[in-house]
């Protein structure tokens, strides 16, 4: 299926492009700085968005290769973000969707009890009320905050373990991409490839620690792919330390694959009115299908994550770098 693949870039003035994928070739917008600003621009000018990037295209192009080996003056930034900051953009998640993530789930807080845990319970009630027919309104999924446009990476930058963390690992997923726009619509862009990145030790301690265990990095890109299908997509995650490979695994994602469907996991995203502000963006993360720390591998400094989807562009990596820094106390000023 063909698909409209685009990167968002910057140069050492930081300069900001956003270029059409046209393998092996990035071919540069004509005065296009932000995939938000372009999706804004086609819902002010009710025009498909494919056909905006069409009339925006110049004669402009550069060598993609170089630019996602980190060789060329023109770095790769996350595939979506807002132009205008940090605050601007929020980044969230919904957790058990897949079975393997609940099962993940349940081997760690799991007691001696042979009974489910709410998480499985909560995956239980995906499959049976996640997918409603048409018109009506499914059972809510777990959902989380990770943050504000901060906290996304791009491919090649690494992700930090912070001196306050127990862990981090890669949790390889399909993020959405989306625009509010002035009237309070949510409008979806498409989809990229994500790395949610967790930290997994401290969850495993109390799934009530859950919350503070997402509030880390994660990493977008390095493409944003528009397209409606969210039916099924497969792939592979893996790690490498050094020229070892020291993990890897089959992932698949979508909704053949899932407890909900996505116009449930949208719904239950957008229907708070604080999710729907005018000129908002939106990165949601939909879930991971497999991780390393289920397979009790803990990554360290230095450590490459690799993840690809067949149909989502070249594969996003990035290195984990693990803070050798001693925590220390913040202390909160009194005006």
């Amino acid at each position: 299926m063909e698909t409209t693949r685009l990167v968002q870039l910057s140069d050492a003035s930081q300069q900001r492009r956003v270029a059409l994928v046209q393998e092996p070739l990035l071919r540069f917008l004509q005065n296009t700085t932000s995939i938000y600003a372009l999706a804004i621009e086609a819902i002010q000018l009710k025009q498909p968005l494919t056909d905006l990037i069409q009339s925006c295209l110049s004669e402009e192009t550069i060598e993609y290769q170089s630019v996602y080996d980190g060789q060329s003056p023109w770095q790769l930034l996350p595939a979506f973000d807002h132009p205008g900051g940090p605050f601007g953009c929020m980044v969230s998640g919904t957790g058990l969707t897949h079975k393997n993530s609940a099962l993940n789930r349940q081997m760690m807080h799991q007691s001696t009890v042979e009974k489910p845990t709410d998480s499985m319970q909560m995956y239980q009630w995906g499959v049976e009320g996640g997918s409603p027919v048409a018109g009506t309104i499914g059972v809510q999924p777990e959902w989380f905050y990770k943050g504000n446009g901060a906290i996304l990476r791009a491919h090649g930058q690494p992700l930090d373990v912070p001196e306050y963390a127990n862990d981090g690992g890669e949790e390889p997923e399909v993020a959405g991409a989306y625009v509010v726009d002035e009237t309070g619509t949510p409008w979806r862009i498409g989809f990229c490839t994500g790395n949610e990145f967790s930290d997994h030790v401290m969850e495993k301690k109390n799934y009530l620690y859950l919350a503070p265990s997402k509030l880390r990095q994660c990493a977008i890109g390095p493409e944003l792919v528009i397209t409606d299908d969210f039916s099924e997509w497969t792939g592979t995650v893996s790690v490498a330390r050094g020229a070892a490979s020291v993990w890897s695994s089959p992932i698949r994602t979508g909704e053949k694959n899932m407890a909900h469907s996505l116009k449930n996991l949208e719904y239950h995203h957008f229907k708070y009115e604080a999710h729907r502000l005018p000129f908002q963006a939106h990165v949601h993360f939909f879930g991971a299908d497999a991780f390393s720390f289920g397979q009790q591998i803990q990554l360290q400094d230095g450590d490459l994550m690799r993840v690809q989807w067949d149909g989502l562009g070249r594969a996003l990596q990035n290195p984990i770098k693990l803070s050798k820094d001693a925590e220390q106390l913040l202390t909160v000023q009194a005006l």
